[in-house]
């Protein structure tokens, strides 16, 4: 008989996780389903989690973008430039208007802006602007913004509308950098099922690992939404009936469920990845399936000859990717 169930994937696992990059692992994934889900959650990451930007700056005396400010050596075109490149951290969703005030000779940097309590620079060292006067002024208001994706200056000057006030594109993503790699592993008799590996690099408003796990919640919501096309009108009728088909549902999800493990728990040790010393030492105590090997403690098979702390160790990774584990 061929069985139709797919077998679910292992939970997420952290690889690495250094500063503001992260790697996370899942294991077990139907063949095919790597790529799928691999993709479909980078674009995810970078296009659909919110963040802060600059949409606005007002600076004293500069009437529009393409002005120039006396004693100052980047005209206004590349302080805004400068300016997009400075990482923010800000509580709350509304707007939130910040403060740089500088005079005389010398360099202006993000940690000189007079940020509000809720505000927080995440680039201080980044260069904003060079004064080479004694009696230069740079006097500018910077309004930071909450948003998702990318968004035109254009957009923005229609929702803000203020003279002297100049709009810029506004790229909110907190995400800096995300790839994905799928390779191939064995789960039961069958070698092509998919490990994924998805690697998050963010610009510290958020964890990698925050960014991963709300990109999964923002799949699943839109999947949710598309789930059945029950029309508007039948809504009221499909909630009413649904109380009586829960159980039924209930009942096959759960058979399907059951069948799947029954064929994980079926496995033969021989086809499980690890080395052939601690397979032989398995059948020599008489464990010859995954489920039989499920019932023993891990003193159990620190017991059997052959098998040390690496080769346990391998084992409760194996058992891990098919979302079991050795007997408490």
């Amino acid at each position: 008989m061929i069985h139709t169930s797919i077998v679910l994937p292992s939970k997420p696992k952290v690889l690495k996780e250094k500063g503001n990059t992260g790697s996370y692992e899942v294991e077990g994934l139907y063949p095919g389903y790597g790529h799928t889900l691999g993709n479909s959650l980078r674009r995810i990451i970078l296009s659909s989690l919110s963040g802060t930007a600059v949409t606005a700056i007002k600076i004293a005396g500069v009437p529009h973008e393409f002005s120039t400010i006396q004693g100052i050596k980047e005209d206004v075109i590349e302080i805004i430039l400068n300016l997009k490149k400075v990482k923010f951290a800000v509580t709350g969703e509304d707007d939130v208007v910040i403060t740089l005030k500088s005079k005389g000779v010398g360099e202006v940097k993000a940690s000189d802006i007079d940020v509000a309590g809720q505000v927080e620079v995440l680039t201080p060292d980044a260069h904003i602007a060079t004064l080479t006067e004694k009696d230069a002024v740079l006097d500018m208001e910077i309004t930071l913004s909450k948003g998702v994706g990318y968004v035109a200056k254009e957009m923005i000057q229609k929702e803000r509308v203020s003279v002297g006030t100049i709009t810029v594109d506004a790229s909110f993503s907190p995400v800096i950098h995300a790839s994905y790699d799928v390779e191939q592993m064995r789960v039961g008799d069958r070698t092509d099922f998919n490990r994924l590996i998805v690697t998050v690099q963010t610009d510290g408003s958020i964890t990698p690992k925050e960014a991963f796990e709300k990109s999964v919640e923002i799949m699943i919501h839109q999947l949710k939404a598309i789930i059945s096309f029950v029309d508007p009108v039948e809504e009221v009728r499909v909630v009413r009936e649904s109380a009586s088909h829960t159980a039924e549902v209930k009942d096959a999800e759960e058979a399907v469920d059951k069948e799947a493990m029954d064929d994980v728990l079926k496995t033969r040790i021989e086809s499980l990845d690890v080395g052939q010393r601690t397979i032989n030492a398995l059948i020599e105590a008489n464990i010859r399936t995954v489920g039989g090997l499920i019932r023993k403690k891990e003193q159990d098979i620190l017991d059997i000859d052959g098998i040390g702390q690496k080769g346990l160790d391998e084992l409760k990774e194996i058992l891990s990717g098919f979302g079991l584990s050795l007997k408490e």
